[in-house]
């Protein structure tokens, strides 16, 4: 079955919405979405949108945050335009229905918004919808596509790949360039288990993040990378897979799956406490609780490896009751259904794979190596994070590239001479339904577990290596089984975060220095003489 459209979008978080609002007037636009439209990474952000409102506030200085968090792997150009884009694409959220948090001080700001601060931020910015920023977003974009005529969606459809067309110019025998293009993508329908073929003229990636590559994360079932895995089967590059930051706080409880303690709590005064109830975080850094995302992530795993202990502890008990509980009413009612109050007690916390800031390589209008194909939120490496990502510039970077990308794409639409040859249906030819169904849930057991306890937090070659070998192993048995058997959607995630644990890894192997989130025992010291440079992996191209 084959369906047409102007835009395809792979993904329905606020990129791959926000994007679809902007082109829905210049074409057809069709969503795929592998469950339910509104289960997406954005649904689960708690903390909000860094951006600069504050009278105290400035430009610059949330460029300058920027630019320190992500170590010298910022690309500064991308940095400007994304802060300085900030407070327009928040107005323009406001204006689609958006209730952001308001502050009882008139005058703090031009539009009195309550804004919070949180690690490596100088200045409080972050504009927030109480603790649940992701819900209320998505809530009220995904409303404004369900009501537009011209977008459809296709929940429970997971795509599977890319499908591409190589042009090559020849003079005599000899090829003189190679472009590929991008056609769209075959698509799995969970529900009917039948592989159909979406064509577009442009398709967009906006898959969110790969946290379910590691055995403990705050991400939801859905982050298996998808979009980074078909990326690069397609031939164009990625980059900085190494960077995975992994957020130093999720709730540390054997039924509390994936529940992120937000940031923010920090940045309201929460102190991290170890076993014994002392604090910790000043033999770390200056800033303390405050400090950026790896430092904390690392200064946790420190303490639990030194003490053997299963958890430290988040105190913010010392607050006013009443301010914690309307500060945080969502993580407050959560925490009690796990037995813990926490304006009376410490909240017992582990880190948790969090954020890619690696992915696919785009440029500052989100297109890719390929030709009609772009990716922008999570998906996508801009250049905006470096090594680490400030905290809450993840949605921020999101709006803005759906703002830039979705006029490229509408300029690519109108003016790309490149007409796509009739596409061939998906051949399942020769494949049977799978007796062997162990085989994916074992393998996808062990990749998530030797990522998690060899390529981590701390790293060491060792480690990599012993998760290469690893990797190599069961690389090869998916790609026999693949062909073997007709696809399932646990089988299209297996072969995705096989992929992305692979690109990890070899990131990893290849950087001999230790940066942002990266971190090698072998290789503590930043070393800019020869690593200050983005690691960029390209599949070799078959022609």
């Amino acid at each position: 079955m084959d369906y047409q459209s102007d835009f395809l979008i792979i993904g329905s978080g606020v990129a791959g919405l926000t994007f679809a609002l902007k082109v829905a007037d210049f074409g057809s636009v069709v969503i795929v979405t592998k469950k339910e439209a509104a289960e997406s990474n954005t649904q689960h952000a708690q903390g909000g949108i860094a951006s600069v409102f504050s009278q105290l506030d400035s430009f610059d200085l949330h460029i300058q945050d920027t630019l320190a968090a992500g170590d010298g792997l910022c690309n500064p150009e991308v940095v400007e335009n994304v802060v300085k884009s900030g407070p327009e694409r928040i107005k323009e959220l406001i204006a689609w229905g958006v209730n952001f948090n308001r502050s009882a001080q008139a005058g703090q700001n031009d539009m009195n918004l309550s804004l919070g601060r949180e690690g490596g931020h100088s200045q409080k910015r972050i504009v927030h919808a109480q603790d649940m920023t992701g819900r209320e977003i998505e809530t009220v974009l995904l409303d404004q596509v369900r009501h537009h005529p011209g977008i459809t969606i296709f929940e429970n459809h997971i795509a599977i790949d890319l499908i591409t067309y190589s042009t090559r110019m020849k003079r005599g025998q000899v090829i003189t360039t190679h472009e590929d293009f991008c056609c769209g993508a075959y698509v799995l329908d969970r529900e009917q288990n039948q592989v159909k073929t979406f064509s577009a003229k442009v398709t967009l990636l906006s898959t969110g993040g790969a946290g379910k590559v590691y055995l403990y994360t705050s991400n939801p079932d859905i982050a298996t990378g998808d979009g980074i895995a078909m990326a690069y089967r397609a031939g164009t590059a990625v980059a900085n897979m190494e960077f995975v930051q992994f957020h130093p706080t999720c709730l540390y409880h054997p039924e509390a799956k994936n529940f992120l303690i937000s940031e923010a709590v920090r940045g309201e005064g929460g102190r991290l406490l170890t076993n014994a109830g002392q604090p910790f975080m000043q033999k770390y850094d200056p800033q303390q609780e405050l400090a950026c995302r790896d430092v904390v992530a690392r200064a946790i795993d420190t303490e639990l490896k030194t003490s053997g202990q299963d958890c430290v502890y988040l105190d913010i008990s010392h607050r006013p009751a009443d301010f914690v509980k309307t500060r945080f009413p969502n993580l407050y009612a959560n925490c009690l259904t796990f037995g813990f109050d926490m304006t009376k007690e410490p909240i017992p916390v582990v880190p948790a794979a969090h954020y890619m800031c690696g992915g696919v390589a785009t440029d500052m209008v989100g297109r890719t190596e390929i030709q009609g194909l772009f990716a922008i939120g999570e998906t996508a490496c801009t250049g905006l994070h470096g090594a680490n990502r400030l905290a809450s510039n993840s949605l921020l970077e999101a709006l803005v590239y759906a703002h830039n990308a979705a006029s490229q794409a509408v300029e690519y639409l109108q003016t790309s001479v490149f007409s796509a040859p009739a596409l061939t249906p998906w051949d399942e030819t020769g494949t049977t339904d799978s007796d062997e169904v162990i085989m994916v849930t074992q393998n996808w057991d062990e990749i998530r577990r030797f990522m998690w306890n060899y390529v981590g937090i701390v790293r060491s070659d060792n480690r990599l290596e012993r998760a290469k070998r690893r990797i190599d192993m069961i690389m090869k048995e998916i790609q026999e089984y693949y062909w073997d058997f007709k696809v399932t959607a646990d089988l299209i995630e297996l072969r995705n975060i096989a992929m992305v644990a692979d690109l990890i890894i070899r990131s990893a192997m290849h950087r001999k220095e230790s940066r942002g989130l990266h971190y090698n025992i072998k290789y503590p010291q930043r070393n800019d003489l020869r690593w200050q440079k983005d690691t960029v992996l390209r599949r070799p191209f078959v022609g």
